[in-house]
């Protein structure tokens, strides 16, 4: 080893020497496009990487190149063979030299691609999905919906530009039966890395007015099948197969048929074949109603023909009936007139001679009563004439007993013994303490009063 320095070139170089004689030939490699890059002079710059199992972490990344003259080449038989474009996210087989450039750095070289690598891993990734959502128990949810028995309010979920959305609606709004259909839009990305979030975002919004909404129409024109690679994702078909109302597909090209398509309720071919299924429903139902509202009609002629049969049959028997109760009963009311006539008489003449017997009772028994009240009253005159004298003589004595009362206790007599009473401001004086100094005392004795001041207490 040569302890002389060395110029960044000159290792570069000698890495560069290294890896040519050590890497001479070509390998088949295999890593995912995470970038890729066409400029005008035809050669496509691509980045590898490659990510761990399970998890999304990169491992590994370098550059490649595909020069214009095999680009020219590789491109147009890739996508015949896979129906899609070379484009980020997917996994690809490449066959490649190693190069080393002192200034770039390390880069694979291009020269050939292997297609049926990167279908294999596409229906891999599919049969993943599918097998996932049938696990999870998820994957005929939005199936089991029962649809509406009309589908008139359709929640949409396209992209407004999409010519697939102008022919759904052309097609919805021009149906020959003149069936009127509301429609909202619910804009979303159909293609590319933001199709999940887009969608899964438009389900949520329609998720918020569900009570309103008959069902949901998720469509895209025709396309690619690299374009239509986002309606194999795992959460846009989670998100559908659990939605509660039921979701019709109309996606890509007859040819085509996403994971989106087998979870949906109803899958479709094309964004005008949803239109049509509608509009199919909305007539059939109408066709319903209409031979519903003849078998109804002819019911009722047939009920109504039977029941006016069955009245003129009645009516016919009915007379000679009638005719017949209607003889009897006026032969019944003769004999009950008369019958009525003999016993109101006789009912007349019993009560009157009731009545009599009853006047002449009562007129014997209203003089006794009064007779009896008579003497009563003849008796207890004089008992109450004894009983008055005797109340008042009791009277009498009382009042003499209050009179010598009302004499003894008189203070007019009290004085007349010797005994004075004493006022002092208008009141009795019964002890000392109803007095003060200074105050004026007038007593007064049977035939004349004192006055005298208080001067000490």
């Amino acid at each position: 080893m040569s302890d002389a320095p060395l110029s960044l070139f000159e290792l570069n170089n000698n890495v560069k020497k290294a890896i040519h004689t050590q890497f001479d030939d070509t390998y088949w490699v295999v890593a995912e496009i995470s970038e890729i890059r066409e400029v005008r002079n035809g050669h496509c710059y691509l980045e590898l990487i490659e990510k761990e199992k399970g998890s999304e972490q990169i491992i590994a990344k370098t550059r490649a190149n595909i020069w214009a003259y095999t680009y020219r080449m590789l491109k147009p038989y890739f996508e015949s063979s896979t129906g899609q474009t070379l484009s980020s996210g997917i996994k690809v087989m490449i066959r490649a030299s190693i190069d080393y450039q002192e200034v770039y750095g390390l880069s694979l070289n291009v020269r050939d691609i292997d297609p049926n690598y990167t279908l294999g891993d596409m229906a891999q990734k599919r049969q993943a999905i599918i097998k996932q959502l049938t696990e999870e128990g998820v994957i005929d949810m939005n199936k089991d919906i029962e649809l509406p028995m009309v589908v008139q309010k359709i929640a949409i979920i396209s992209s407004p530009s999409a010519a697939g959305y102008e022919d759904f609606m052309n097609q919805l709004n021009s149906n020959k039966a003149g069936i009127k259909f509301y429609t909202k839009l619910f804009p979303a990305i159909m293609q590319g890395d933001q199709t999940e979030e887009s969608v899964t975002a438009a389900l949520e919004k329609i998720y918020e007015h569900e009570g309103f909404f008959d069902a949901v129409a998720i469509i895209r024109g025709g396309g690619s099948s690299s374009d239509l690679m986002a309606f194999d994702n795992y959460w846009i078909a989670y998100n559908i197969a659990q939605f509660p109302l039921p979701i019709f597909s109309g996606i890509g090209h007859e040819r085509d048929e996403s994971i989106v398509d087998l979870v949906a309720h109803t899958h479709l071919k094309t964004p005008t074949a949803v239109a049509e299924f509608i509009i199919e429903l909305a007539t059939e139902f109408n066709n319903d109603l209409s031979e519903y509202k003849n078998q109804l009609i002819y019911s009722s002629e047939q009920i109504i023909s039977e029941l006016k049969n069955q009245h003129n049959n009645n009516s016919a028997r009915l007379k000679p009936l009638v005719k017949n109760a209607i003889l009897s009963q006026e032969s019944r009311l003769q004999n009950l007139s008369h019958i009525l006539k003999s016993e109101t008489s006789r009912f007349i003449q019993n009560e009157s001679a009731f009545l009599n017997k009853s006047k002449l009772n009562i007129d014997y028994s209203s003089q006794n009563i009064i007779n009896q009240h008579r003497l009563k009253l003849q008796q207890v005159k004089p008992r109450l004439n004894t009983r008055v004298h005797h109340f008042i003589n009791q009277e009498k004595s009382n009042l003499n007993i209050f009179n010598k009362t009302n004499e003894l206790l008189n203070p007019t007599n009290i004085l007349r013994k010797g005994y004075s009473i004493s006022y002092a401001n208008g009141k009795v004086i019964k002890n000392k303490q109803d007095v003060k100094e200074g105050d004026t005392i007038t007593t007064h004795l049977f035939a004349d009063k004192i006055e005298s001041k208080v001067t000490k207490k």
